[in-house]
C-alpha cells in the first residue's frame, strides 16, 4: 500500500515538474505543453497502471487549464479546449494502461509457462533416473514436492496399494484417513477434488482411459495443463517401473530355467566319471567271478568310493537347486560340531578333479575350536568359493586356503593369483546372476555360486567378503563362535554328517 501511495505522489509530482518547466524555462506553447503532458501520462500508464495514470490525467488537465489556457490563472472547464485536453489525457491513460497491463500479463504468463515447462522437464528427468532400491512411487512423490515447491504431496499407487507422502508440511484441515479415502476414490473412479482456498488438488493418474493411481498436492496453484502433464509423467513412470519389474521377473525365470538345464548337463557330465568307475568294477567282477580275493576287494572298494562320490554330487546338485529357487526364504540349519580344518580338507578332496595338479595349500593358524555349523551346507559354500578361485586364476598358479581363529570367530580365507576384481565390481559379485562383463563370455557360469555361498554364510550369522587387487584376490568367510549355551549337543551316535 505504501508503494502505491508513493506512485500516486510521484505521478502528481511529475505533472508539477512538467508544468514548472514549461512555465518558467521553456517558452510557453500550449501545443508543446499538451504533448508533454500526454507523454508523461503515457509513461505513467505503461509502467504503473490505470489509477496512477488517471490521477496524472486529471492533474494535468487542471494544470493545463489553469496555467496555459486563457484566461490564465482561472479554471474554465466549460471551454471546449479544456474538454478536449481532459478527454485526450484520460483516453491516453486508459488505452495505454490497458495495453500495458495486457503486455505485462502476457509477459508474466509467458514466464510462468516457461517455468512450468522447465519444472515438467526436471520432473521427467527425475522419473527416468529413479533408484531401483527405493519404491518408485515414493521417489515420484518426493520429487514432485521438491521440483514444484509444494507444501505437501501424496501419491497413491493403485497397483501396490501403497500411499507415499512428501513435502515439509501436511495437508491443512484434512486428516490422513480422509485424505487416503479421497485418493483411493480418485484412483478408482477417476474423480478430481479442488480446494482453491488451500491451493489443494486431488486428481487421478490415468493410463489411457483407466485410472492407475492418484496424487494430491497443496501449496501452489497450477494450470490444468500442468496437472495433466504431471499426471501423464507419473503414469509413464509407474508403467515403466512395472515393465522393468516384469522384465526382471522374466529374466530371473529364464535364468532359472537355464540353471536347471545347466545343472542337468553338469550332473550328466559329473556323474559319468563315478558311474564309469562303478560300471568298470562291477563288469570286471561279473566277468571274472573267480579272481583272487584281493582283486575283488579292491574292485569293491573302488565301486564303494565312487558310489560315495556320486552321492556327494547328487546332494550338491539338489542343494544348489533348492537354494537358488528358495533364495529369499530362511535356510534351516542342522548344526553339529565340526573341525574347521577337517572341513577344509574335505572340500579340497572333493574338488580333486577340478584341482588336478594345481598347487593348493591348506594352512591352519593357531588353535581352532570346533565350530557348530551345518556341515553339508557350509561345505557347499566353501566349494563354490574355492571353485571360483580355480576358475578365475591361471591354470598353474597356487591357491591358498587359510583357516584361523580370531575375535570370537573362525575365518576361512581362499586366495588366488588371478587378474583380480575391479573395485567397482567387488560390491556386486555376491548378487545373483551377476558376472563381470570382462569374463562373462570367456568363462562359463551363471553368477550363482558366490550368491549361494553368501546366502549360506548369512544363514550362519556370518559374513562373506572379498578383497582384490590385480594379481591377488582373497575371499574371507567369517563365522562367529556360538556361546556354550548355544552349542548344539551331538546326536545319539555322536557322529558327524
Amino acid at each position: 500500500m505504501g508503494r502505491f501511495a508513493l506512485r500516486l505522489f510521484l505521478s502528481v509530482a511529475g505533472v508539477a515538474i512538467v508544468t514548472a518547466t514549461a512555465f518558467y524555462i521553456v517558452p510557453r506553447n500550449p501545443t508543446t505543453v499538451g504533448f508533454a503532458y500526454l507523454l508523461l501520462v503515457l509513461l505513467i500508464a505503461s509502467n504503473w497502471g490505470l489509477a496512477e495514470a488517471t490521477l496524472a490525467s486529471l492533474t494535468a488537465t487542471l494544470a493545463f487549464d489553469l496555467v496555459f489556457l486563457p484566461p490564465i490563472g482561472r479554471f474554465t472547464i466549460a471551454d471546449p479546449q479544456n474538454w478536449v485536453a481532459l478527454f485526450s489525457f484520460l483516453a491516453t491513460a486508459l488505452i495505454a494502461s490497458r495495453l500495458s497491463a495486457r503486455a505485462n500479463r502476457q509477459a508474466l504468463d509467458a514466464v510462468e509457462r516457461q517455468r512450468d515447462i522447465e519444472r515438467l522437464y526436471t520432473f521427467s528427468r527425475a522419473i527416468l533416473l529413479t533408484d531401483p532400491v527405493e519404491p518408485v512411487a515414493k521417489q515420484f512423490a518426493r520429487k514432485l514436492a521438491e521440483v514444484f515447491g509444494l507444501d505437501a504431496a501424496v501419491l497413491y499407487d493403485r497397483r501396490t496399494g501403497e500411499i507415499h507422502r512428501a513435502g515439509p508440511a501436511d495437508f491443512d484441515g484434512l486428516d490422513r484417513d480422509a485424505m487416503d479415502a479421497q485418493l483411493r476414490d480418485a484412483a478408482s473412479q477417476g474423480t478430481t477434488f479442488f480446494d482453491p482456498e488451500r491451493k489443494r488438488v486431488i486428481t487421478a493418474v490415468r493410463l489411457g482411459s483407466e485410472p492407475i493411481a492418484s496424487f494430491a498436492i497443496q501449496g501452489a496453484f497450477m494450470q490444468d495443463s500442468v496437472l495433466q502433464g504431471i499426471s501423464n509423467l507419473i503414469a509413464i513412470g509407474l508403467e515403466r517401473a512395472r515393465a522393468q519389474d516384469l522384465a526382471h521377473q522374466v529374466e530371473a525365470a529364464r535364468r532359472s530355467d537355464q540353471l536347471r538345464t545347466t545343472l542337468i548337463d553338469a550332473m550328466a557330465h559329473e556323474f559319468k566319471t563315478p558311474l564309469t568307475s562303478i560300471r568298470a568294477a562291477t563288469t570286471s567282477l561279473l566277468s571274472s567271478p573267480d579272481q583272487p580275493l584281493a582283486s575283488r576287494t579292491e574292485l569293491l572298494e573302488v565301486a564303494d568310493e565312487e558310489a560315495r562320490h556320486l552321492q556327494v554330487l547328487i546332494d550338491d546338485a539338489v542343494d544348489m537347486a533348492r537354494l537358488e529357487s528358495d533364495n529369499n526364504n530362511q535356510i534351516k540349519l542342522r548344526r553339529e560340531l565340526t573341525d574347521p580344518k577337517e572341513l577344509v580338507e574335505d572340500v579340497v578332496a572333493s574338488l580333486h578333479t577340478q584341482i588336478d595338479n594345481r598347487p593348493v595349500e591348506i594352512r591352519s593358524e593357531g588353535s581352532l575350536s570346533p565350530l557348530p555349523l551345518d556341515r553339508r551346507l557350509l561345505k557347499l559354500a566353501l566349494k563354490q568359493v574355492l571353485d571360483n578361485a580355480l576358475k578365475y586364476s591361471p591354470p598353474r598358479s597356487p591357491v591358498t586356503v587359510r583357516v584361523s581363529n580370531g575375535n570370537h570367530a573362525i575365518n576361512f580365507e581362499i586366495t588366488d593369483h588371478g587378474p583380480g576384481i575391479p573395485a567397482r565390481e567387488q560390491g556386486r559379485v555376491f548378487e545373483r546372476f551377476y558376472r563381470s562383463p570382462s569374463v562373462k563370455n570367456q568363462i562359463p557360469g551363471f553368477g550363482l555360486g558366490l550368491a549361494i555361498a553368501n546366502h549360506i554364510v548369512q544363514a550362519h550369522h556370518g559374513e562373506l567378503t572379498v578383497n582384490s587387487v590385480p594379481g591377488e584376490t582373497t575371499f574371507r568367510l567369517t563365522l562367529p563362535l556360538l556361546q556354550t549355551s548355544e552349542t548344539p549337543a551331538p546326536d545319539a551316535q555322536g557322529a558327524r554328517r
